[in-house]
């Protein structure tokens, strides 16, 4: 009967010897975690004064040939000149659509809605919303990745709201033939409030008439305990192309000469006063200030600043 061979010490050691050290040291295998894409969050909440300011990303995406949407006016050359100064692609930009909700205390306040009910919806409840929370909707203007989510197929997305918008906004819109105004916008009509430059939204919110984008687009000055944030809607939307460059025509600016003498005042006031703005396609989380440089003006995020 034999006997199966015995391993002594000496003989273990001598095998792990023989074995390249990678062998001996490898960990256990672990499966790679996946490639999840890039991210972000959804909301970024700050104060200001008695208020709370969300800003709320319903939409990101890409855009191709950017220079077929900003700087219609000036050359090729021109164009990839400042983007690459700005250290950004000259053949594509990213979109970001970001609505705003003010908490007065008293009313919860959303700037403008998305693209889709799908998109500020979520956006909102990752805020900590919900849609039947929302007291007023300010309408800025009357582009579709502003009233997107005004509607879909189960009616009005905020159910318990009453609604705001320029009269100017409202008559010219409703006179041309725009299907997504027709769809999202007039349905409600009758419980929208139609205001003019001046009006009051709530306390301590004003509306400021900054025509040029469209006919009637409109921004609001945003107070409380003597401070104050712009909601700067599409006065502005590129954080280089329009802040770097005021005069640059803009596709989407239906009156572009007057859209750049808005700029030009909004952005002056802004740089002047050291005020903070959200703006609607500005870099997430939307909001910055304005400081002027050479014969246009340049962008700084904010950091904590609003957050004390």
């Amino acid at each position: 009967m034999s006997r199966a061979p015995t391993l002594t010490r000496r003989c273990v050691l001598a095998s792990a010897a023989a074995l390249p050290m990678a062998a001996v040291t490898a960990p256990v295998a672990r499966a790679a975690a996946p490639m999840m894409g890039a991210g972000t969050t959804r909301f970024n909440r700050v104060t200001l004064g008695e208020f709370e300011v969300t800003t709320l990303l319903a939409a990101t995406m890409p855009r191709p040939d950017p220079h077929s949407i900003f700087g219609l006016n000036v050359s090729e050359e021109a164009f990839n000149a400042a983007s690459e100064a700005a250290n950004i692609p000259t053949d594509q930009a990213q979109f970001f659509f970001t609505p705003t909700v003010v908490n007065t205390g008293s009313e919860l306040v959303l700037f403008d809605t998305g693209l889709n009910p799908e998109g500020i919806t979520g956006a909102l409840q990752a805020a900590g919303y919900t849609p039947d929370q929302v007291d007023v909707v300010v309408i800025t203007h009357m582009h579709g990745d502003h009233i997107g989510g005004l509607m879909g197929e189960s009616g009005a997305t905020f159910a318990n709201a009453r609604y705001v918008t320029s009269g100017v906004e409202f008559d010219a819109w409703a006179a041309m033939d725009n299907q997504t105004f027709e769809a999202k916008m007039r349905p409600l009509a009758e419980q929208t409030e139609m205001i003019g430059d001046g009006a009051s939204v709530a306390s301590g919110i004003t509306a400021m008439a900054a025509h040029g984008h469209t006919p009637g687009h409109t921004v609001y000055m945003i107070e409380s305990g003597g401070r104050q944030l712009l909601l700067a809607a599409d006065f502005a939307n590129h954080y280089v192309w329009s802040l770097g460059y005021p005069d640059w025509e803009v596709k989407f600016d239906m009156d572009k000469a007057r859209a750049a003498e808005t700029r030009r005042r909004l952005l002056g006031m802004l740089a002047a006063d050291n005020i903070p703005f959200v703006g609607y396609h500005m870099p997430w989380p939307g909001t910055g200030y304005v400081e002027q440089a050479g014969e246009g003006y340049r962008y700084l995020p904010t950091s904590y600043q609003l957050m004390l």
